[in-house]
């Protein structure tokens, strides 16, 4: 019988001031790894709703690159809203928002939370699932970020540089922050780089913690180096046979070779391609490499975290979920 628990039944942790938390999981993993596969098992055992925690895939046009689940649009709330739908299970954050109107991380905060309150308000059970670092502690632990009002002087100063020679400018000032994002997310590496400069101290150490908003189970989705990156060449394979290269060049026609969602993994690769620097057969193996060194600083930043609990199996997962949620 299927373990459905309501949200009276799950809010049992307690905040300082004795105020009731919610439960939730969040399902954390490298790129790859079936971390999309485990919160699915998850969301049917016991009754969940998934928000992403993915940089990329909050962006519509994206399926190929960022591998976003195949499902449907349906509408709730007497039409005027939707919600995606993989399986049954409802996916918030998912293919959501225009390319052309990238969120910033506090942005992403504040929806991620509001719409896992609103899941937990509903009886279901909140589920955050994604492998981008930053975005999952931001939820999990409340962060703030520091308020530093942007310098352009300094920005145009950067703009002179390529984006891989800022992130090595930034490993240096801030390698736990670098080891957080991608190399090619040109807009965090900046915004870093113009905190430190103002402020002297490294971005990471400024991002505060505010207060909990639920108590949270995490999980990772485990994988031997060598399975791991035999799924992330399985996938580039995929990815290649359905249609990336096509994908990519609309990416570009609209938002620009130079936009935020160029500089993601696949994109990124492709351009040098469609621009002739080298042949397709390259830029797809340029693809596998660097995608197997982001799941590398991927695993390496979330091992550093001792809450994660590591599973290989969705037995395995729903027994510590079972126990969790009493």
């Amino acid at each position: 019988m299927t373990a459905v628990r309501t949200a009276r039944d799950v809010a049992i942790g307690k905040r300082s001031t004795g105020e009731m938390l919610s439960r939730a999981v969040a399902v954390v993993g490298a790129t790859a790894s079936g971390k999309t596969a485990l919160a699915m098992a998850l969301a049917r055992e016991f009754g969940g709703e998934i928000v992403s925690a993915d940089s990329r895939q909050l962006y519509r046009g994206t399926a190929i690159c960022t591998d976003i689940p195949t499902g449907k649009w349906k509408s709730y709330g007497n039409g005027r809203r939707q919600v995606y739908v993989v399986d049954g299970v409802a996916h918030y954050l998912l293919g959501s928002e225009s390319p052309g109107h990238p969120l910033d991380l506090a942005e992403y905060h504040r929806r991620a939370e509001w719409r896992l309150k609103e899941i937990a308000s509903r009886g279901r059970l909140p589920i955050l699932v994604g492998g981008t670092g930053l975005y999952v502690r931001a939820v999990v632990d409340s962060f703030v970020g520091p308020e530093v009002a942007p310098n352009y002087a300094f920005r145009d100063e950067l703009e002179k540089h390529d984006t891989a020679k800022l992130y090595r400018r930034l490993m240096k000032v801030d390698p736990d922050y670098a080891g957080r994002i991608s190399p090619n997310n040109r807009r965090y590496v900046v915004r870093a780089l113009e905190v430190q400069q103002a402020t002297g101290r490294p971005f990471s150490e400024q991002q505060g913690q505010g207060r909990p908003q639920f108590e949270w189970l995490q999980l990772g989705a485990d994988r031997s180096r060598d399975e791991l990156y035999r799924r992330i060449d399985a996938r580039v394979d995929w990815m290649a046979d359905n249609g990336l290269v096509e994908e990519a060049q609309r990416m570009f026609r609209r938002y620009g070779s130079d936009s935020r969602i160029a500089t993601s993994l696949g994109y990124a690769q492709l351009a040098g391609f469609l621009s002739g620097k080298y042949d397709l057969k390259e830029a797809f193996r340029l693809i596998k490499r660097d995608t197997r060194h982001y799941a590398r600083r991927q695993l390496t930043w979330l091992r550093r975290d001792s809450r994660i609990r590591w599973v290989r199996d969705d037995s395995r997962a729903q027994g510590l979920v079972r126990r969790f949620i009493g």
